[in-house]
């Protein structure tokens, strides 16, 4: 899959061979040892002349090649050292490099901090991703297809380079990847994040309040949110299903004793009972859930997009009708993110950015692995009307793309030519398209359990459509 990857890619330097993975020539597990390394950059952290020598003495000496190259060898191992943010052009030591060394005697402690480092600051987790999506796919994982794959998510490294090779060894040293490119994805979850106390506390939790905090974090607001608004989309993002006359106790109450959420009573109604508990994410649930879930996600986006991804609908929703082309473009992306995020939904690539058209509209895929395979197309557009051509051009992508669903997301209207070349699409194939009005975001925006509305209505509507007549 490789849609439109020079459109997709962030921004990055113009210079020859540019990369957005680390240079790791001659800075790899298989030919040094980290903590010797170290140990160097302590040592001649500021002469970086001394510092090549140590290593070309201790690495290289043996080589057959000349001394110049030997010394170049070297030179390559303190580029390396530099690409991953462990010295300075000089060899000095950078604030990460100094917790390394304080590391240097414990091997398992020093190669773990190294490998989240590289998971979470140097694109290690969409590497990681971009494997498993390949191997799912039933294909085998090699260089010039991953310089290809990870293209596509915005990743770029040259042709030839090793860059992504060098980082699995380095992965391997923390047993994120077991032989090859298969990844141990407990050792994974426990490298990249939670700490075992938080671990702890997640585990204690039943699946319904799993669910239920999850949703929570996705709404990404301070509230205050509807109990029964919050149960409704988790029930149709991970299909788990409530008590409803027991949420309070077997949900609600226990997420309140374990500091992730703050209740309020609702108040009785002449004949209509009482309302449902008012709900607000804690200071602990954005620490501990949310704000790791977002930076994860900040991680696979440019660096101008990031902002945006912690504001509400309602902010995002008024920068789409800016006057600034640029801050339209960004909004209308932030606003597909927000969209699926609602849903769960795992990001993997942009292939037309909203800022390359002017504001007017924005193309990403996502994914999610949720009791089936599934991969979402989604096009917002920032005009008056959708047109048959806008959901004509998606449904020519789905064979590229490999996809399921497409969801066309407009500021304005669903034009009828639309309407009904998606209806006769949908009539004659297995294909799923969710067409999303101006009036559905504004709906979402004041309660973001309305995607489930919005989402339900188009698919009973595709349902009528692929009636089976046995």
């Amino acid at each position: 899959m490789t849609p439109d990857a020079t459109q997709a890619a962030p921004s990055r330097p113009k210079w020859k061979n540019a990369s957005d993975l680390p240079f790791g020539s001659e800075f790899s597990p298989s030919q040094v040892q980290l903590s010797v390394l170290l140990e160097f950059a302590k040592k001649h952290g500021g002469d970086w002349k001394a510092f090549e020598a140590a290593v070309k003495s201790r690495y290289f000496a043996q080589n057959p090649t000349s001394d110049y190259n030997k010394g170049k060898l070297a030179n390559n191992t303190k580029l390396g050292m530099v690409a991953y943010g462990i010295i300075d052009r000089d060899a000095k030591l950078t604030e990460f490099g100094e917790k390394l060394y304080r590391l240097r005697d414990d091997s398992a402690k020093l190669h773990a901090e190294l490998a989240r480092h590289i998971l979470l600051n140097l694109h290690g987790m969409t590497l990681v991703q971009c494997v498993q999506d390949i191997q799912a796919a039933g294909e085998t994982v090699e260089l010039i297809k991953l310089r290809e794959w990870l293209d596509a998510r915005g990743i770029h490294f040259p042709r030839g380079g090793k860059h992504p090779s060098i980082m699995r060894l380095w992965l391997e040293k923390a047993g994120v990847f077991t032989s090859g490119w298969n990844v141990d994805l407990a050792r994974l979850k426990d490298v990249a994040g939670a700490s075992s106390e938080e671990l702890e506390i997640l585990a204690a939790l039943s699946i319904e309040q799993r669910a239920y905090l999850k949703t929570l974090a996705n709404m990404a607001g301070p509230g205050p949110f509807a109990s029964n608004d919050v149960e409704k989309l988790a029930t149709a993002t991970y299909g788990v299903h409530f008590n409803e006359k027991a949420l309070p106790k077997q949900v609600l109450y226990p997420l309140e004793k374990a500091g992730f959420v703050t209740l309020e009573r609702g108040t009785k109604q002449a004949g209509r009972g009482a309302k449902p508990f008012l709900v607000c994410p804690t200071e602990k649930l954005q620490k501990e859930i949310l704000t790791p879930l977002l930076e994860q996600l900040e991680k696979q986006t440019a660096p101008n997009l990031r902002f945006l991804l912690r504001r509400s609908m309602h902010e995002i929703l008024k920068g789409v009708t800016d006057k600034d082309k640029h801050t339209r473009g960004l909004a209308l992306e932030a606003l597909a993110f927000k969209l699926m995020r609602l849903l769960d939904m795992d990001y993997v690539a942009t292939r037309l950015r909203g800022s390359a058209t002017g504001g007017a509209e924005v193309d990403l895929v996502f994914q999610s692995a949720r009791l089936v395979f599934s991969r979402w197309q989604v096009q917002c557009k920032n005009t008056p009307r959708v047109s048959l051509e806008d959901v004509a051009k998606e449904v020519g992508l789905i064979h590229l793309l490999k996809s399921n669903v497409i969801v066309v997301v407009s500021t304005g209207e669903i034009g009828p030519a639309a309407r009904g070349y998606a209806n006769k699409v949908m009539g004659d194939t297995n294909l799923c398209i969710i067409l999303v009005n101006g009036d559905d975001l504004k709906a979402i925006a004041a309660s973001p359990a309305a995607i489930v509305d919005v989402f339900n209505r188009e698919a009973a509507h595709a349902m009528r459509l692929k009636k089976l007549e046995i």
